[in-house]
């Protein structure tokens, strides 16, 4: 059998390579490689794409969630309320500006913030919430946003794994006051290296934003804060300015691939899988099921590795590579460990991280390449 990798970015470039090409040696003859019309050209069209007044282009996706942070004026003494199940980035930005992360439970068929819990975990000093559009598929926003409301609180959007997924007809960054991308080579919309961005619909918050990623200048050589150095270079801005064209026939790639899934998969027993919410539109960043744990057997009933873990090693040894996002929730990290919580505390993500298994998924997977997954997943469940 041939060897089927969890993402495949060499495809992608073989339909796109002379466009890419192209723009990457204008841009290289261009001597402009910081900033100018390519970037510019870039924020202007994701603005556009997502439904936002502005679109600030950055770094990283770290750096975007830092700089919304830094923009809201929030830091030591405040909380702001999050997942434990995500990249390690939307924690770490939170605690990176001095603020305390909050960690609310997950909904278990989603992955995503579990919104019952989010209004017991508000207090006095909570300023934000955090919620990400895990594996590109769209936190209820509008009741996230009628709990924000009530209490006077800011949205702030992860949308690193959800490029064009939408909530109620709205792009996810849209929606909320500010929406963080990244553009981390395996997103929907990835360069060809990191970047990443943040929208809003605020002048204020877009102008401040503007400002810190560039070191806090005002202009010239005038500096109204100490800001950081987050700028997208101009290639890559070039390069995604191509790719955004093409990411709307990518993300029905990605969702025809996960019917497919769901078509092949619903009748094989000791897996769950991924439902998408009524009202979202979902882009499968990952197409992430659940490895049930088998009943104990008489004797120690604590199984490591998890069955999940078995299969995965499975599969790759029939050529399929699988990936676990995320093997430890972020409560349970040592890096966080100084928060007290404790192992069956956020239960749900506890039993997430020892379940989860993200099966192959790119735009430009064959169907021989998923009949190969679905066949050896079957085999490797036995």
């Amino acid at each position: 059998m041939k060897k089927i990798p969890p993402f495949d970015l060499t495809e992608q470039y073989k339909v796109i390579a002379e466009e890419i090409n192209t723009a990457v040696s204008k841009v290289l003859a261009s001597g402009s490689y910081i900033g100018g019309s390519q970037v510019e050209g870039f924020e202007q069209q994701f603005a556009n794409y997502i439904g936002t007044e502005h679109c600030i282009a950055c770094n990283s996706g770290t750096d975007a969630l830092y700089l919304a942070l830094r923009a809201l004026n929030i830091g030591p003494g405040d909380e702001v309320i999050t997942t434990p199940f995500t990249f390690v980035a939307t924690a770490e930005t939170i605690t990176a500006v001095g603020a305390t992360p909050v960690f609310v439970d997950i909904d278990a068929q989603t992955f995503n913030l579990s919104l019952e819990q989010v209004e017991a975990a508000i207090t006095e000093r909570t300023r934000a919430i955090v919620p990400v559009h895990l594996f590109g598929m769209p936190v209820d926003m509008t009741r996230l946003l009628a709990i924000a409301q009530t209490y006077h609180l800011t949205v702030i959007e992860d949308c690193a794994q959800a490029t064009g997924a939408e909530w109620a007809g709205q792009k996810v960054g849209s929606i909320g006051h500010i929406g963080c991308f990244s553009f981390y080579p395996t997103k929907n919309l990835g360069a060809c290296g990191d970047g990443g961005a943040v929208t809003t619909h605020d002048l204020a918050i877009a102008g401040r934003i503007r400002r810190l990623r560039d070191h806090g200048r005002k202009g010239g050589y005038y500096y109204e804060e100490l800001g950081v150095n987050s700028r997208l270079d101009a290639v890559q801005a070039a390069i995604l300015q191509i790719k955004l064209r093409y990411l709307d026939t990518w993300n029905c790639q990605r969702q025809a691939i996960a019917q497919r899934y769901q078509q092949f998969l619903a009748s094989i027993p000791g897996i769950t899988l991924p439902q998408e919410v009524a009202g979202g539109r979902t882009v499968w960043n990952q197409y992430t099921i659940r490895v049930l744990e088998q009943p104990a057997k008489p004797g120690p009933s604590f199984r490591d590795p998890s069955f999940r873990d078995i299969v995965r090693q499975r599969l790759q040894e029939q050529g399929v590579q699988s990936m676990v996002y995320y093997p430890l929730p972020l409560h349970l990290q040592p890096v966080y460990s100084h928060l007290g919580y404790q192992p069956g505390q956020l239960a749900v993500a506890e039993q997430a991280s020892r379940e989860v298994l993200s099966l192959p998924m790119f735009p430009e997977l064959s169907a021989e390449q998923q009949d190969q997954v679905i066949y050896c997943l079957k085999d490797s469940l036995l």
